[in-house]
């Protein structure tokens, strides 16, 4: 793999000295939205990934490009099941296989409401910057912790808003950059509170990434500067507009973990 000097020296960060281990290049090749592998680093210890025993059986849902399905097989040695809608379970394989973890990774073609497991079937499930699409209906958490063991944990990261927007306009700094898909962001009380309500869960966290809306202007410029992929460079170029605008007043991260009850 090449290395990017300028990509290299801005994308290593203090925070997340495990995700600096893999190359630049091969994350900026791979991404489809924010620095995924940040965003795993910082869900990995509230959901208790270090706690999983060797081989213990992780599904990985909206899994992209299967990068966090790398890290989760490279870094917690556990089994992972990468389930994506998008992304050709073939062209995950060539990816998993070249990262060395072909025998800890099995992508597989997936739509989130009709997953093709049992119940039980997994120790942990884990969703980065994914769930947001097919997770806000109050009768969507049920179906998929049935899938988990008893006790075992569910572990989201979304794009987010600081505070639930109040009547129908979004925040009107916001309002040049809003797309329909924002109103699926929300805040980490909100989360909270839905997966309460759920019954299918007891919530351990539910927080707000400190800063991480410069995490994701960071990314997002260095994205533009070196993605090779113009669809994708543009998309960074956005948003890098959106994030300069908003400058952490709405926009950032949040974690939701629960296990099942």
């Amino acid at each position: 793999m090449s290395d990017i000097t300028s990509g290299t020296d801005r994308l290593n960060h203090p925070h997340y000295p495990r995700s600096n281990q893999y190359d630049a290049r091969w994350t900026i090749d791979n991404q489809m939205g924010p620095h995924a592998l940040w965003l795993l680093e910082w869900l990995a210890p509230a959901l208790g990934l270090d706690t999983l025993p060797p081989g213990a059986r992780v599904l990985d849902l909206g899994c992209g490009k299967a990068m966090t399905s790398v890290f989760l097989a490279k870094e917690y040695d556990v089994q992972v099941t990468a389930a994506d809608l998008w992304i050709e379970p073939a062209k995950n394989a060539r990816r998993v296989a070249e990262a060395g973890v072909a025998d800890r990774v099995l992508p597989v073609f997936a739509e989130a409401h009709q997953l093709p497991f049992g119940d039980e079937s997994f120790d942990a499930i884990v969703s980065v910057d994914a769930y947001q699409y097919f997770g806000t209906n109050d009768l969507y958490l049920p179906s998929l912790t049935r899938l988990l063991k008893p006790g075992g944990r569910i572990g989201v990261v979304v794009p987010a808003l600081r505070e639930e927007p109040e009547g129908v306009e979004p925040p009107e700094h916001l309002k040049p950059f809003w797309d329909p898909g924002f109103w699926a962001f929300h805040s980490a009380d909100w989360w909270r509170r839905q997966w309460t309500r759920s019954g299918a869960v007891t919530v351990e966290a539910a927080d707000w990434l400190p800063d991480g809306w410069r995490d994701w202007l960071l990314w997002s410029e260095v994205c533009a500067e070196e993605s090779t992929e113009e669809f994708m460079a543009t998309m960074a170029r956005e948003s890098v507009e959106l994030l300069r605008t908003d400058e952490g007043r709405s926009l950032g991260f949040v974690r939701v973990v629960g296990r099942r009850t």
